[in-house]
């Protein structure tokens, strides 16, 4: 018996799906099978119950599954503590919400490049409900998403927090500031897509008798919601430190209103499972990457706002 066998059984009763542990373990559903029989033959029982559809474990499979738990577990811990960081190797899948993609995913990426030369970062940009179900459901081993949450299924710790403003064009005729609900709807709005904070924030705050519901449109991408409104087709609403670059450079002034908006907060959320001390070790690199790239926005930020004072 090996430890692949035993990781491929674990991932398969784990996942509740063939396909799904094939794709992780980036092979294929005939190879997955042909592994699971093998490893029942050679300890001679019945892990899977076949008269299922369903992935069904019977009395001696829920056995090997604790067994095969605890065996990987115990190998991902050796790994993380003993072996060198260069050992340490396969694909993780990494769920990404768009503002760490314009903030410091590009610094985590070179970091894991530099300590885990042989581990493969597969990167999918998604919106927090959607990552954190593909999370849940294994299609990710982990995720940068908006949070922390309180949720039993997964372990997430919190990154970071960055203040999210209104931008305009600076030529762009907003009213005068600060704004009021009134100014702030009499312009189109662009920020992310439904079941984000910002858009719903913005949908239920703006909501009035006088003027119905807000005009917001969404993209996906952060990249387009601020060419937009660079452009003079609106207010963008998105964190600041994400646009920094275009404040800076005058292509986007920050807009002052009597709406009040929240932080974004994120987290890191993953799994818990066989692997989980290699993705707590790379949860604390991400932390160590966000605080310091917070710290550094913090420091942009009061120097900009000491130039235009």
């Amino acid at each position: 018996m090996n430890l692949k066998s035993l990781e491929i059984f674990y991932w398969v009763v784990n996942l509740s799906s063939f396909n799904k542990a094939a794709a992780k373990l980036h092979t294929t559903q005939p190879a997955v099978s042909q592994r699971i029989a093998a490893l029942e033959e050679e300890l001679g029982i019945r892990a899977l119950d076949r008269s299922s559809r369903a992935v069904k474990l019977t009395a001696k499979g829920r056995v090997l599954y604790d067994y095969a738990e605890r065996f990987l577990a115990l190998h991902a811990e050796m790994m993380q503590e003993v072996a060198e960081a260069h050992l340490v190797s396969g694909v993780l899948r990494l769920g990404v919400a768009e503002t760490i993609v314009h903030t410091w995913l590009v610094e985590f990426l070179e970091q894991c490049r530099h300590k885990y030369p042989n581990l493969t970062v597969d990167i999918v940009v998604d919106i927090t409900p959607k990552l954190r179900d593909d999370v849940k459901s294994g299609e990710l081993d982990m995720a940068f998403l908006l949070g922390p949450q309180q949720d039993g299924e997964l372990v997430e710790e919190p990154l970071c927090s960055y203040e999210l403003n209104f931008f305009s064009a600076p030529s762009f005729k907003v009213g005068k500031e600060p704004l009021s609900i009134s100014d702030i709807v009499a312009h189109p709005l662009l920020t992310f897509p439904k079941r984000t904070y910002p858009y719903t924030f913005l949908r239920q705050a703006l909501m009035t008798p006088e003027h119905g519901a807000p005009r917001i449109f969404t993209n996906w991408s952060m990249s387009t919601i601020v060419r937009m409104a660079e452009d003079g087709f609106g207010v963008c609403v998105v964190p600041r430190l994400a646009v920094l670059k275009e404040v800076e450079q005058g292509r986007l002034k920050v807009r002052r209103t009597q709406l009040q908006l929240r932080d974004l907060s994120f987290a890191v959320a993953y799994a818990r499972g066989s692997d989980e001390p290699i993705k707590a070790a790379l949860a604390k690199l991400a932390g160590e990457i966000a605080r310091t790239s917070m710290a550094g926005h913090r420091k942009r930020t009061r120097t900009a706002r000491s130039a235009a004072s």
